[in-house]
C-alpha cells in the first residue's frame, strides 16, 4: 500500500511538472507575441511621432542684429506689404503651395505675387530674386 501511495504521489508530481512545463511554454510563447506585438506597437508610435514634428514643425528664422530693412528701396521698386511677405517666405525655401497655406490665399495668388517680385527685381528665378534683394538691402 505504501507502494502504491508512493507510485501514485511520484505520477502526480510528473503529470503536474510535465503540465507546468506545457503552461510555462504556452505562456512564455504568448508574452513572446505579446512582447513582439509591444515592440512594433512602440515602432509605430515613434515613427508616428517623428513624423507627426517633421510636418508640422516650424522652421526656425535666425535673426541678425546687424540687418536693417531699406524702406527706400521698397518704396522705389514699388513692393508692396504681401509681396515682401512671399518674398520672405522664398527665402526661407518654402514652395508656391507652402506659402499660399501659410498666408491663406490661393497659390494662383502666390505665383501672381511671385511673378511682380521677379519683375519689379529685374529677376528669372527664385534664387535671382533672392540675390537680388539682399543686394538692395531687402533681405538678410
Amino acid at each position: 500500500m505504501r507502494k502504491t501511495i508512493l507510485l501514485y504521489g511520484v505520477a502526480m508530481a510528473v503529470l503536474i511538472g510535465i503540465l507546468k512545463a506545457i503552461e510555462y511554454r504556452f505562456l512564455i510563447r504568448d508574452i513572446s507575441t505579446e512582447l513582439a506585438v509591444g515592440l512594433v506597437a512602440v515602432l509605430f508610435a515613434a515613427l508616428g511621432v517623428w513624423a507627426g514634428r517633421k510636418l508640422t514643425r516650424t522652421r526656425v528664422v535666425v535673426s541678425h542684429p546687424d540687418f536693417t530693412l531699406d524702406e527706400t528701396q521698397l518704396r522705389r521698386l514699388g513692393i508692396s506689404k504681401r509681396e515682401y511677405e512671399v518674398l520672405e517666405l522664398i527665402s526661407e525655401g518654402l514652395s508656391n503651395q507652402e506659402i499660399a497655406d501659410k498666408l491663406f490665399v490661393s497659390v494662383s495668388t502666390v505665383k501672381t505675387h511671385s511673378s511682380n517680385l521677379f519683375i519689379k527685381l529685374d529677376a528669372r528665378r527664385r534664387t535671382q530674386a533672392i540675390q537680388r534683394a539682399k543686394e538692395l538691402r531687402l533681405l538678410p
